[in-house]
């Protein structure tokens, strides 16, 4: 059994397991993939890895099943079973792209997606094998994507995973804000195994005595986007990066297959050549020197109205259409324009069993229950709040705004019809 100390949980303790999984080439490349992207530009100790954050996720995961075995709770829970979801937790973010998420938004195959080979064959796969059983990589991965039946599967995927519990604190902290403040203890200390009334088997749920650390984690989920995921100068970091990779995949300086091998530093070197076209030079010399497109104009969720604007977060190749139109029409470079939309999210999401005092079990979902706050209505406020429509622009460019106001309102439909004709996008 080896230690290893961690700025927000001391101590951590690795198995022969955790060891052998932690020496592979495919967790260690994690050391040099940032938890945050691009963060690190906007709150400069926001540089930890998706590798600290494992170790934390391992972590947790062997103290919440600790605390459960204390109440009885994993009587018809192999160890080997208890393994198997540990392993999980250290594992589940080998298949991130370099700067975290942000990739993911131009279309690439998701990260869940890409971690299948790499847990399920190679070494990795031969490891847990050989310590867990053949079964046990697709096990693994199963409990990662959320497919698993074991009755623990929402300590690695669900409303209140480990994985949230841990970035959420360890970001704040990172970062140097309050936001992040979560009871972890009183929520770790409320966790049961239950059958929930609706659906057959057991499975991960939280007595309605931590329900208050429940709401502290919900919380910090959206103070941290509100304040650190979303911030304007993050997400204006976030669209230059998405256009620099996109412009790199279309032009063959990089392949779309190879993206997700590369470290953050290692993707930056690659595409550092002096056949990198221009407008996709002018994107890597700005991030490398902080150098960020300004905003022009910004715009709540809640101004634009239900569902509008949604193109841009969920097409990505129209959103880079229209970018250009409009820098076209103001007479600026490609690249010059960046629109940015941040894909919904769970904001105060929750889905889960609880476990009343009275020793009923009923399904806490957004709807509350007597006594609890008014999850729906509080979410969405919340999340209309956080959530923020952009236009960057290079050099600080202003842009009419009623003109571009009137672009972000049109549906994807006539805005391809638009461009498709050689029609303006702005003034008609």
């Amino acid at each position: 059994m080896e230690i290893l100390r961690d700025p927000l949980w001391n101590n951590i303790r690795l198995d022969p397991l955790a060891l052998a999984l932690l020496e592979t080439p495919v967790l260690q490349r994690l050391r040099y993939v940032r938890q945050l992207g691009l963060a690190f530009l906007v709150y400069p100790g926001a540089t930890h890895s998706r590798f600290e954050h494992a170790l934390g996720a391992w972590h947790l995961a062997g103290l919440a099943l600790r605390l459960l075995e204390e109440r009885g709770a994993l009587t018809q829970i192999t160890v080997r079973e208890q393994q198997i979801v540990r392993a999980a937790a250290l594992l589940h973010d080998v298949g991130h792209y370099p700067f975290s998420h942000a990739l993911e938004e131009i279309g690439v195959t998701d990260h869940e997606e890409v971690a299948r080979p790499l847990i399920t064959a190679g070494v990795v796969g031969d490891i847990l094998r050989q310590a867990l059983g053949p079964d046990a990589p697709d096990e693994v991965f199963a409990l990662i994507t959320g497919q698993s039946r074991s009755p623990l599967q929402g300590l690695i995927s669900g409303s209140i995973d480990l994985d949230k519990i841990e970035y959420l604190k360890r970001d704040a902290t990172m970062c140097g804000v309050p936001y992040g403040e979560i009871d972890v203890d009183r929520l770790l200390n409320s966790l049961v195994v239950v059958e929930p009334p609706d659906q057959a088997g057991m499975g991960i749920g939280v007595h309605e005595k931590g329900l208050s650390a429940l709401e502290s984690l919900l919380f910090a989920k959206y103070q941290m986007y509100r304040n650190v995921y979303w911030h304007h100068a993050v997400r204006s970091a976030t669209a230059m990066y998405k256009r620099l990779v996109a412009v790199a995949i279309d032009t063959g300086a990089v392949a779309t297959d190879r993206v997700s091998r590369f470290t953050d530093e290692e993707l930056l070197v690659h595409l550092d050549t002096p056949a990198l076209v221009p407008e996709a030079r002018a994107m890597l010399d700005g991030l490398r020197v902080r150098r960020l497109h300004k905003r022009a104009f910004e715009c709540p969720a809640a101004t634009l109205g239900e569902d509008l604007g949604e193109w841009i977060a969920t097409d990505y190749r129209l959103t880079r259409q229209v970018e250009d139109a409009i820098a076209r029409e103001l007479d600026l470079l490609p690249g010059a324009v960046l629109l940015d939309y941040p894909a919904k999210t769970q904001m105060l999401g929750v889905d889960i069993p609880m476990l009343r005092r009275d020793g009923r079990v009923v399904h806490l979902t957004a709807e509350g229950f007597e006594g609890a706050l008014n999850l729906p209505r509080l979410s969405d406020e919340l999340y209309q709040s956080a959530r923020r429509l952009r236009v960057f622009t290079a050099g600080r460019t202003p842009v009419p705004e009623a003109e571009v106001l009137r672009v972000l309102r049109m549906g994807a439909g006539e805005l391809r019809e638009r461009l498709g004709t050689g029609g303006r996008v702005l003034g008609g």
